[in-house]
């Protein structure tokens, strides 16, 4: 069981960032007030989160305007998504508590 815990990513130990992940999994694309209405966070709650995946690239940020209003949406990346899914299978090895 040591080895698996060592496996897991501590970028997704924060409940806030394993929501971000676990919507943007499931959906291509985010907009802002829909992942911090689905979370039920701050704007800068969730910004400094996403700013840590982002760090990381397992987040990209497009940012744009409709009219004259801004508008940021999140989308998970390739390396987001490989990261991700290692994460829960080492939870699932865990859980099962097997080599």
């Amino acid at each position: 069981m040591k080895k698996h815990i060592q496996n897991l990513n501590k970028a997704f130990e924060n409940r806030i960032r394993l929501g971000i992940m676990s919507i943007l999994m499931v959906n291509d694309w985010v907009e802002f007030g829909t992942m911090k209405e689905m979370l039920d966070i701050t704007d800068g709650n969730l910004a400094s989160h996403i700013s840590a995946l982002e760090k990381l690239e397992y987040v990209e940020v497009r940012k744009q305007f409709i009219g004259k209003k801004p508008n940021t949406m999140y989308g998970v990346t390739r390396l987001g998504k490989k990261a991700f899914n290692l994460h829960l299978d080492t939870l699932e090895k865990i859980l099962k508590n097997r080599d």
